[in-house]
Order: C-alpha cells, then structure tokens, then sequence
C-alpha cells in the first residue's frame, strides 16, 4: 500500500467545539497528565434544576460532534444526528446533551498530538496510557465544570457504551439511566487479538518512528490496515457477502501483479484512507489498548459485585450480527443488574449490519429509546 500525503490532523476542531482546562488529572495508572484539556460540544440549554443532561459517549475514533442541527436530516453530519434534535430521542426542547471527545483523542482534548509542557512538542508516546475509568472521570470534570448536578441518562455504543457502563458503577449516584449499545463487561480474547494485529501494523510502518512523526507524515500505512483489520469486526460475513459479494472493482488492486480487485478490497482500501485523513495513529494505539483493558470486575470481586453498585435504570442493546461484542455479552449486563436487584432491560437490534448497526439502523434505535428516554420503563429481564 504506497503512502499518502495528507493534511495534518490536529488540531481538528469544529466550530462549535468548546474546552475546559484541568489543572490536571490523576489516571488509573498512577501518572498525572497537568494540564488536561476536554473539548466538547452541546446542545439544548441547562435548565434551573441542573439535572436535565444526557450525556452521550463516542465510539472509538469518534469526536464531540454527535449532532449537526444545521443538517438535521445528514445522517453522515454527526455520527448520532438523527437521535439528536427538537422532538427527536434525545428531544434538545427537553434535554441539555452533551458530548466530549475523549482523553489520548486528537480532536481537542489532550492526546499524543497536544503539546507536551515541557518541550511543546507534541507528546506523541509519551502521552500516559489512559482508561476507560479514566475517561469518565475527564467527563465527571467537564460535567462539574458545566454546573451539571446529575445525569438525566448517559448512552453510548461499543467503546462509548463501555463508559456508559463504567458510568453507573463508578458514579451511581450521578446517573439517573443509561444506555449500553453493543458493549459488554470487558472485550473477548477475539477483540483483543484483532486490535494487536492493528497495533502491529503501526508499529511495522517506519513512519511510526517509536510514535514520533510530524501530523502530515505519520504512519499512513500502518494506520490503514489497522482500519482495514477493524472494518471486518464492525460488520458481519452476511452484510458484506450481500454488499460485495465476489464482484470485480473498478479499479486495479494496490499491486498490479496480482491482477484484478475484488470490490471488498476496494472498500477496504477506502475506509483505511479514510481514516488516515482525520486521525492519529498514536491515538489509535492508546484508544484500542484502553478498549482492550476495561474489565467490569477489575476493581470488584467479580461481574455481580460491581453490578451491585448500579442505581441508574439500564437499557442494554444487543445487535444479532454483532460479533465484536456478541448480543450474549450484552445480554448479560442486563441479567447482572436484574440479578443484584437493579432495573434493567435487554432489547435487541435485528440486523445484518454487525457491529456498527448502532451507527446506522436509525429507525430501530429511534424505536427503542424513545419510550425509555420519555421515562417508559418497565424494569424485566430479557424476552
């Protein structure tokens, strides 16, 4: 695959993106990052009570900008737009939302592209590894920074659905409800090998340089076929065999001497490219390792015993393709919390779309959290 030249990444702000400075943060790993910066985007207003927020959390090379109320009806505008909006799922008439770009990111808040104090160069490996626990806790900052008092529902899907996870166990108190899409209590040893195959071909390319590059000659290669290996977890063998089938592309394969593509290796190429072009391959490297990571019951005896911590009133979505986090796995969340005497429902997402259903079946989510969102609940175990 030849490299490509690209514009630089960061800093990759929007205009409605925001920030707030921390002094510092204290990670999970005993390292401080000082200072930190959390960038953000929101919509709809605060109201007097302080308690009218839903927070929603993005997946893994996701930014703050979940909604794109100028092009309501874009569903490629924000990666949630058509769930955020005036009398949409997450009612902005009703609800103040929120979305802050992760920590170890490079759209805003501190990552390996932020300036080092030190030095001013970019921190690049020297950015600390951060986690999931981690992350929610820059969030909680944020939150308190707003003047939020508690959280009307926090959601996300996948790594964002693992921070709505970690949410309810670390602050219960905090979190009034909360949706979990595609995510379970840790990730599968498939997950994880799958990640390490991404890593390594960073690591391979010779522009990685031990994590030390300027923005526009990064590890292009490596980044790509990490995305590339990526794209296979987040569908499934039906989606693609009824999307490419064996058709012929048209255009010629990355090595000629191979002959013809196939169309699937041209999309594969695309989405890799795609990628380059808006994130940073340090960032990949600390987010997938932060995914890899989070375990339920790191700080718990076991699943239960955290569970047991939980007071929000959960809805956990499982998709029938999903094999990045199987619909058992999230299943599983929901039975837990029902069998430590929370509230909690387990509904599901009939699609061939795999993984990423929770990005694109717009009329099946609309249809499951809206009634939750409006305060519908009936707390039962899975059907």
């Amino acid at each position: 695959m030849p490299h490509t030249e690209h514009a630089p990444i960061a800093p990759m702000l929007r205009r409605d993106t925001q920030s707030i400075m921390l002094d510092e943060l204290r990670l999970d790993s005993g390292a401080i990052i000082a200072p930190v910066t959390v960038a953000y985007e929101t919509w709809g207003r605060l109201d007097a009570t302080r308690d009218n927020v839903v927070l929603v959390c993005h997946a893994l090379t996701g930014d703050s900008h979940a909604a794109d109320l100028e092009t309501p009806d874009d569903p490629r505008a924000g990666w949630w737009n058509p769930l955020i909006g005036p009398g949409r799922a997450f009612d902005t008439d009703r609800f103040f939302v929120v979305c802050a770009n992760v920590i170890g990111g490079c759209y805003g808040s501190s990552g390996p592209t932020s300036p080092h104090p030190e030095d001013g160069r970019p921190y690049g490996m020297r950015f600390p590894l951060v986690s999931i626990g981690d992350i929610v806790r820059a969030q909680r900052f944020l939150l308190e920074r707003l003047g939020v008092l508690r959280l009307a529902l926090v959601a996300g899907g996948s790594i964002g659905g693992l921070q709505a996870l970690e949410w309810t166990v670390a602050f219960p108190d905090f979190v009034e409800r909360a949706v979990i899409l595609a995510a379970g209590a840790r990730l599968s040893a498939q997950g994880i090998a799958l990640n390490e195959i991404g890593r390594r071909a960073i690591f391979a390319d010779p522009r990685w340089n031990g994590g030390d590059y300027p923005a526009d000659r990064g590890p292009d290669d490596g980044l790509a076929i990490a995305r590339m290996a990526a794209m296979l977890s987040y569908t499934s063998a039906d989606d693609l065999a009824q999307r490419f089938g064996r058709s012929p592309a048209s255009r010629p394969t990355s090595e000629p001497s191979l002959g013809g593509a196939f169309d699937v290796e041209s999309y594969l190429q695309y989405q890799g490219l795609k990628l380059v072009r808006r994130f940073d391959a340090n960032s990949y490297l600390l987010l997938t390792r932060a995914m890899d990571c989070y375990d339920l019951a790191e700080q718990h005896a076991t699943d239960l015993e955290a569970l047991r911590r939980v007071r929000a009133q959960v809805l956990t979505i499982g998709i029938s393709s999903d094999w990045l986090f199987p619909k058992e796995q999230v299943r599983a969340i929901a039975e837990g919390i029902l069998a430590a005497g929370g509230q909690a429902l387990y509904r599901e997402i009939d699609s061939r779309l795999g993984h990423d259903a929770f990005l694109k079946e717009w009329q099946h989510l609309e249809t499951l959290l809206r009634p939750f969102v409006a305060d519908h609940f009936v707390a039962r175990g899975p059907p």
